[in-house]
């Protein structure tokens, strides 16, 4: 990694922090539990389309854990590295569909992020009956993954002579 590299990752890193933080002072306006918008994801998008899949999986993984230490505390560390695996990796593979968009990229990964978060809830719980609450989480990932994916896609547009 060269010094512009670094630098871009601390300030990447800084500003995903600030988001989650700022998100987290935001009052909860919906029914679903656990439901959060995922700012910070706008700069892990940012890294899968700038930098790769590989720099946008170290970054999730160091932003993950900064940020549970900072704001949710263990179990919300396991809970979103859960979520960050999975979207990563089925982020990784909608990248390779031609007719993908960053918005379609950006869906599915947050349906995926949800999907690790349920399973790792399962296995805690030990109850399947949380399954039953996939269905509603689909809907706000999908909600969220487009707003996450138009900001992102404005961002990368205005940010990408710079990097």
């Amino acid at each position: 990694m060269n010094t512009k590299r670094i630098t871009q990752f601390g300030l990447f890193l800084a500003t995903a922090l600030v988001l989650s933080y700022l998100e987290s002072l935001l009052p909860v306006m919906v029914a679903v539990p656990g439901f959060k918008i995922g700012l910070a994801n706008i700069v892990t998008m940012l890294f899968v389309y700038e930098y790769g899949i590989r720099e946008a999986f170290g970054f999730m993984i160091v932003r993950v854990v900064l940020s549970g230490f900072l704001f949710s505390g263990i179990a919300g560390i396991v809970y979103s590295l859960a979520g960050g695996v999975c979207c990563i990796f089925v982020m990784a593979l909608t990248r390779k569909i031609p007719f993908c968009s960053v918005l379609g990229v950006s869906m599915m990964g947050a349906v995926s992020h949800n999907f690790g978060q349920i399973l790792i809830a399962w296995f805690v719980m030990d109850n399947a009956h949380i399954l039953y609450y996939f269905p509603a989480l689909c809907i706000a990932g999908l909600t969220t993954g487009l707003v996450i994916g138009v900001l992102s896609n404005t961002l990368m547009k205005v940010l990408h002579p710079f990097l």
